[in-house]
């Protein structure tokens, strides 16, 4: 690979690396969210951090996917 397109890849496994940070962050919200808000908010803020953590993880896989797909095309 050429100094250019690993750049590329760099940049690819950041933004990756740090969705699914975000993913952790998000249930680890919801599990705070359920034990520590007011009684009225436990469950609506959970389930917002949860929906908004399972769409994004169907967004980190279809971009995984097409991140190893032009990988293998690189090599």
């Amino acid at each position: 690979m050429d100094e250019g397109t690993k750049e590329h890849f760099r940049w690819k496994f950041y933004s990756l690396t740090m969705l699914l940070n975000l993913v952790v962050l998000l249930f680890a919200f919801a599990v705070i969210s359920f034990y520590l808000a007011p009684q009225a908010f436990r469950i609506p803020f959970a389930v917002i951090f949860l929906v908004i953590a399972f769409v994004l993880i169907i967004y980190v896989r279809g971009k995984y996917r097409e991140t190893r797909s032009w990988l293998d095309k690189q090599t």
